[in-house]
């Protein structure tokens, strides 16, 4: 199993309590399936509005389910930000 690191940003790091933590996840849905588990309540809801991040590339509107995480590899939850 890889084992990754998610790193949140603003809302997503208030809401997690931590600006980054470890997960072991195959795929992007394992990773926040287990960010869910570990931080019920105000993240997962937070989770409902992010933009997602793999090893620097956009996750854009693809399945959670089929995004592959690579070991070592770094997932960014980005929440909407305001400004421009």
């Amino acid at each position: 199993m890889p084992k990754v690191t998610v790193r949140y940003w603003a809302a997503a790091k208030a809401a997690a309590g931590v600006a980054e933590e470890p997960h072991d996840a195959a795929t992007l849905a394992e990773a926040l399936d287990a960010a869910r588990t570990r931080h019920p309540g105000e993240l997962v809801r937070v989770l409902q509005r992010c933009s997602f991040l793999v090893d620097g590339d956009p996750v854009g509107t693809r399945g959670h389910e089929t995004v592959r995480l690579a070991d070592g590899g770094t997932v960014e939850v980005l929440p909407p930000f305001a400004g421009g």
